[in-house]
Formats: structure tokens, sequence, C-alpha cells
């Protein structure tokens, strides 16, 4: 994807640090955050620099990459297992993280020495990298036979290229659509507390020159009440066995209004985002983040200057869950980038790949 007319990956590996675009940073200025140890590296996606399933999932295999490269000869493999173990525990909801680490880790383990295991562990994490890039452009091409011409789709948090290596999950459909010469429109839901739609979706929406509109959470009902949504698209950090999803706060309630209305409900998401190890949703552990999210927003004031400001009255409390699960039930098919299938444990398992 392109930002300025110049192509960018969310993560790339240079030498030996991970590169990533700061995401803590847009809307409101483009930069690159350099990690150079395997420490800053999991600091990035603890503090959200780096956050999407696909994203993270990179990052954490080119984490443990430059772990591999960076730890010495003597006590090699401890040292490794020491950063992976770092890694993994960044963040809990994603499956895309663990499946990016354990990748990794036991391609340098299989390795005969360091030497040895320094490459196998590069060549894994590119191919991590590669492959998530790849399965979300294939998730474009299927889910864009959803997205008639004119079609109007709504979105939250951001499922986008930035939340991948590149093209993304639930936007892919939208950006294959547009450039195959159809018309497209998507609501974007602001997604709060973190604002991932309202900072990240609308710029990379407005990078690849798509007409949208980013609405608050709670307007999304209106919307489809009064049938000005044709379709819903989002993501997915985790998919059940049986087709339940977790996905950014506030999912389960689109998906619910979707189905009082008739809307359909599409889950888009690489088959590496299947954990078959857990059966249901109720299984799937749900980040709860600092309730400092909730009472604080960040911005640009009048001036042009970022501030941080405080919204609720000083000693409220504040709830703050990073995701919900909506129900297989609610959901009309997850687009993976081996075609459209439905929410069923017999659909999961059909493209679900083998556990490493």
């Amino acid at each position: 994807m392109h930002v300025n007319g110049a192509p960018h990956r969310t993560v790339t590996l240079d030498g030996t640090d991970v590169v990533l675009i700061d995401q803590t940073l847009l809307p409101h200025r483009f930069a690159l955050k350099r990690c150079a140890t395997a420490a800053e590296t999991a600091a990035a996606i603890r503090d959200m620099t780096v956050r999407g399933a696909g994203a993270i999932g990179a990052t954490g295999a080119l984490g443990v990459a430059q772990a591999a490269l960076l730890a010495p000869d003597h006590g090699f493999e401890a040292a490794l297992r020491a950063d992976a173990a770092l890694l993994r525990a960044t963040r809990p909801t994603a499956q895309n993280l663990f499946y990016g680490v354990d990748t990794v880790l036991e391609a340098a383990l299989r390795a005969p020495d360091p030497a040895a295991a320094r490459r196998a562990a590069v060549q894994a994490a590119q191919a991590v990298a590669d492959d998530d890039a790849d399965c979300c452009a294939r998730i474009g091409q299927h889910g864009a036979a959803l997205i008639h011409d004119g079609a109007r789709v709504s979105t939250h948090c951001n499922a986008g290229w930035l939340a991948f290596v590149d093209w993304g999950s639930a936007l892919s459909p939208v950006y294959a659509a547009v450039r195959a010469g159809r018309r497209a429109f998507v609501f974007v839901d602001e997604t709060r507390p973190r604002g991932q739609g309202a900072s990240l979706t609308a710029w990379e929406l407005g990078q690849e020159g798509v007409p949208h509109a980013v609405i608050a959470d709670n307007a999304t009902g209106y919307f489809m009440a009064q049938g000005e949504i044709d379709l819903v698209i989002v993501g997915a950090d985790r998919i059940a066995a049986n087709g339940d999803v977790a996905n950014k706060i506030g999912t389960y309630s689109s998906a619910v209004v979707a189905q009082r209305h008739g809307v359909p409900f599409y889950v888009a998401a690489p088959t590496t985002t299947i954990d078959l190890d857990t059966a249901t949703g109720a299984q799937i552990p749900i980040e709860e983040r600092s309730g400092d999210e909730v009472c604080w927003t960040t911005g640009l004031d009048e001036d042009g200057v970022l501030r941080r400001v405080r919204t609720v009255p000083p000693g409220a409390a504040a709830r703050n869950p990073a995701f919900d699960v909506t129900p297989a039930a609610l959901i009309r098919g997850i687009i993976t980038e081996k075609g459209i299938i439905p929410a069923t444990p017999e659909g999961v398992a059909s493209v679900a790949r083998a556990r490493r």
C-alpha cells in the first residue's frame, strides 16, 4: 500500500532492527520507529506502536529473528527462548502473535548451530510476513465479490493494511473492488476508546482515495435502520473452532444490530487467526487495558498543538475491555485467503492450518 505515493509495509526487518510504522502518531504525523532489541520490539507491541492481529504477528516473528541475530553463541538457546517468551507475553488475545513467535522459534531451534539458527529464523520470519501480505491480498480477491458497484460498507476499528503487513483483512475487499473500478463508500466507526477507526482507518482510506465518513460508534444502528449500510466487514483477533470471533470491543454490538436489520455481517481474517485449541469464544482471553484510555484522549487543538485532555470527572472509575466475542450465529461468513467459509465448526476446520 502507499503513503503519499510511496510503497510501505507496516513492519520490516532492517539489519538487526525491527522497523515499524508508529501508529500512535497517526493521523497527525507519519513516522517510522526503529527497535534495536527484542525488548524494544516487545514494548512496541505492548504500547500499541504496532497493533492489529497480522501486524503484531509479523512483528513477533521478526522480533524472534532479531533476538536470534543478537543472541550470543554461548547460551544461544536460553537467550532466544527468553526473548521469545517476552514477545509472546505482550498481549493475550490475538492468535497471530503466538503463531508468528512460535513459528520462528521452532524454525531456529531445529537448526544444528547458532549460525544456522540465525539464518533459519530470518528466513522463517520473512516468510511469516510475506505470507500475511499474500493472504490479505487473496482475502481482498475473494471478498471483493461481495461489494457491488456503489456498495456502502460498515467497518469497526482498523483492519486495513495498518493492522497487517499489507492490504489488511476487512478493508482488503474494499481496496480490491475499488481498484477493479467499482465505487464503494465506507462508514468508519470511530472505535472508542483509542479511536483506531477515526485515526487509522480514515487515514488509510484517504491515502487510497476511498470515499468514507467517520461516525460515532453508537450511530451504526441508526444508519442501518435508515437503509444506508449494505454490509458489514470487520476483522478478527482470534477465531475459535466453533466460528465465534474475538475482535475489537464494539464488534458484538454491530453484529447484533446488523442481524436486527438484515444487514449481512462478515468477518475477514487469514487462517493464521484460527485457534483450533480454543473450542468456543467463551475460552478466548479478553485483554482489559488501563482505564486511562477511557478517561483521557489525545488530539490536535485549534492551534495545531497535540494535547492530551481528560474527558471524565476526576476520580471516576473506568473499565476498558479491549475486545468482545461475536457468536458464530451472527456471522454470515468468514472471508479467508482460501475463500469465504461459513462460521461453523466444519467451515473453520476446512481451512484451518495444521498447528506447528
